[in-house]
């Protein structure tokens, strides 16, 4: 027993042989059913299953011993095909989507490597590559110097920017804590992200100390009603600190007027976030990026690259115009057993005490190889065809009966409610927009379980469901369009 134990002990716990071939085997399968499958229009967009039934078809309970080979292949393939197909083309339900295979393919790598991006000695490469990355980014927005880091996710960057304005105003909060501080007020639009309503309560700031400010009739942020509150909250004893704006909201894809929203925060000494976590990608098209004007005067810039840019998930930059190192002041804990001072490279190589995270994944990989297979150009060439295609849908939308655009779009979001046959010019009787709000839900309900495809729908303010469309895919062409104004009103003619 003993020499059968010591036996036991020199040898490996997994096999590398059948490893690998489990997993040549595991990758064939993602690419007929994900990448060929999950990315043909004859093929559906999802397997649609109540929960009691999938969860039986996937058998998702853990056991004592192990299970064969050709039984966790046939997992990986169920799991494939019950799984949401977001590189679809006709995927329209979130602003993430399609496929780009550089970035894949370095997605993969990422994941083989499993490095943990925190020093320069685990992470040589990757530290290096991230510095170039966040360069290029913060060039395409201004700036020539600055700081940043890649986040998990956009909503983690715009808390990051709250925290690093708080602490540059008031940096006794890292020691001494919040009840060191006045009450502070941030600066918003009622139609900005919900992460800064989750910002301001995980750091302590209070929901009730976020003042929304007016838009206007497309949802832009007024810059003069943000002057009076600004001036308002200080009559009212409270500091003010920081101001979020938007480039590209998530509905309506509008754009806050950057250049005029900046004059104020000089006036008022505010630190000017901006979030373009979905608009962000703008200043790579010549044509469009006017949009975001003034962003160079921005304090900090938040961007998910694996939005527009389809990057993959996740793919959030923070970028910061700082050049003092607040980033690391801000969140450094100084753990002697990973940032020694004496090592034999540049200990400023040694990133991790910027972020909040210990592991943190590496995220500039799939963006750096998409970069370097299709350049600056290339990712231009994207965002100037999205927005082709979304004007290309606007315009067939107005040749149809049917189709009520909420207003024309500033950016790639497409907005509109579905009028069915019955509703038609019933525009003012008592019960049109209780009868209109039902539409949206029943098409999607219809369309997720047929599978032929899926769009999000939502109210705003007083306006009841509609349908928000996002076009950016690279997979996409003018059939799709067509496709999708089509199987609208397949779905909805009946109701």
């Amino acid at each position: 027993m003993e020499q059968a134990s010591l036996r036991d002990l020199n040898e490996p716990l997994i096999d590398h042989a059948e490893g690998q071939f489990f997993l040549n085997e595991a990758f064939k399968i993602i690419m007929e059913e994900v990448l060929s499958n999950g990315t043909d229009v004859k093929q559906k967009v999802c397997e649609w299953k109540e929960p009691e039934e999938l969860a039986l078809l996937l058998d998702l309970g853990v056991r004592e011993t192990g299970e064969p080979r050709d039984k966790l292949l046939q997992r990986v393939r169920d799991v494939a095909k019950y799984s949401v197909k977001t590189s679809h083309p006709h995927f329209f339900n979130q602003q993430y989507g399609g496929v780009d295979y550089h970035s894949l393919a370095g997605r993969f790598l990422t994941e083989a490597l499993n490095t943990n991006l925190f020093t320069y000695e685990a992470a040589p490469v990757f530290v290096l590559m991230e510095n170039e990355v966040l360069r290029g980014l913060r060039q395409l927005v201004g700036w020539t110097e600055g700081d940043g880091i890649f986040c998990p996710g956009g909503s983690t960057s715009n808390m990051y920017a709250m925290n690093l304005a708080r602490y540059q105003r008031f940096p006794e909060v890292k020691s001494q804590g919040v009840w060191a501080l006045p009450r502070l007020s941030i600066f918003t639009s009622p139609e900005s992200h919900y992460s800064v309503k989750k910002g301001a309560a995980f750091l302590g700031i209070g929901l009730d100390n976020i003042i929304f400010v007016k838009v206007d009739d497309r949802g832009r942020l007024i810059p003069e009603d943000l002057d009076e509150k600004i001036e308002l909250s200080k009559s009212q004893g409270a500091v003010p600190f920081l101001v979020s704006c938007m480039s590209g909201t998530t509905v309506q894809g509008v754009f806050d007027p950057l250049d005029h929203i900046a004059d104020i925060c000089d006036k008022h000494k505010l630190w000017m976030h901006v979030d373009a976590c979905w608009g962000g990608s703008v200043p790579f098209s010549k044509k469009h990026r006017h949009l975001m004007k003034g962003v160079d005067r921005a304090n900090s810039v938040a961007w998910n690259p694996h939005k527009m840019l389809v990057a993959g998930l996740q793919c959030s930059a923070l970028l910061l115009k700082d050049t003092t190192n607040l980033l690391k002041q801000c969140h450094s804990a100084n753990a002697t057993y990973l940032f020694q001072q004496d090592k034999f490279y540049d200990v400023n190589l040694d990133i991790g005490d910027k972020s909040v995270q210990c592991s943190r994944k590496v995220d500039c990989l799939k963006l750096w190889l998409m970069w370097k297979a299709v350049g600056s150009m290339g990712l231009e060439e994207r965002v100037d065809k999205a927005f082709i295609h979304a004007r290309y849908l606007v315009e067939q939308m107005k040749k149809r009966e049917g189709f009520q655009l909420l207003s024309m779009p500033e950016f790639v979001n497409v907005c509109f409610w579905f009028i069915p046959p019955s509703l038609r010019g019933k525009e003012g009787t008592e019960d049109y927009q209780e009868k209109l709000a039902k539409v949206a839900p029943v098409i999607k309900e219809r369309m997720m379980k047929q599978g032929t495809m899926m769009v999000g729908y939502q109210p705003l303010g007083n306006k009841v469901n509609f349908f928000r469309v996002t076009v950016f895919s690279p997979l996409l062409s003018q059939k799709d369009m067509d496709f999708f104004l089509d199987e609208i009103e397949r779905l909805g003619k009946d109701l």
